[in-house]
């Protein structure tokens, strides 16, 4: 039996969550934007790919249509975290999802720079690993809630602190240099 949109959308998401996230967070530097532009994209993909048929690359769909959703998120906003106009005139490399390695040991998304700002030092131990479980995981508050033995809205107060303390503390998005590793 043919899978649904509804199914294909599902593993979609599974698959690909935290590479689309932490693509748009490196863009944005904002994660609620982050998130709230791809789960707009979610939702034009299932309207859209329900009439049509899904694109052969559903990442790069999701991708760009995430960007525009953030765009129009950011003009009606007020104040400006990022310029809409900078986000535009992104060269189309940048914009591309792709799994080539460029370097040696360059990585091919923004993975690993999301690990490493979920899990910065300056968040207590719990932000940390809720965060990460919830960006680069792809688990549900609630699923997240059950682990800790805390109630949903326990922890998705927590993962908003921990949001808001990266955005106002200006916690960098990027792979720390080896030295300062250990």
């Amino acid at each position: 039996m043919p899978e649904s949109t509804t199914e294909f959308l599902e593993r979609v998401h599974r698959q690909e969550y935290a590479k689309l996230i932490a693509t748009l967070i490196g863009w944005l530097g904002d994660f609620e934007l982050a998130e709230e532009a791809l789960q707009d994209a979610f939702v034009s993909a299932m309207e859209h790919w329900e009439q049509n048929r899904a694109p052969r690359k559903p990442d790069a769909w999701l991708t760009t249509t995430a960007r525009r959703k953030a765009i129009d998120r950011l003009r009606r906003s007020k104040p400006q975290i990022v310029d809409p106009e900078q986000l535009e005139d992104l060269p189309p490399k940048e914009l591309a999802v792709t799994e080539d390695f460029g370097e040696v040991g360059e990585i091919p998304d923004e993975r690993l720079k999301l690990i490493f700002t979920c899990c910065h030092p300056a968040l207590p131990l719990e932000q940390q690993i809720a965060l990460t479980l919830h960006t680069v995981g792809g688990l549900t508050t609630t699923e997240i809630a059950a682990a800790f033995l805390v109630t949903v809205p326990t922890m998705g107060q927590r993962l908003v602190r921990a949001k808001r303390k990266i955005k106002n503390a200006g916690i960098p998005y990027y792979v720390p240099p080896a030295h300062l590793l250990a």
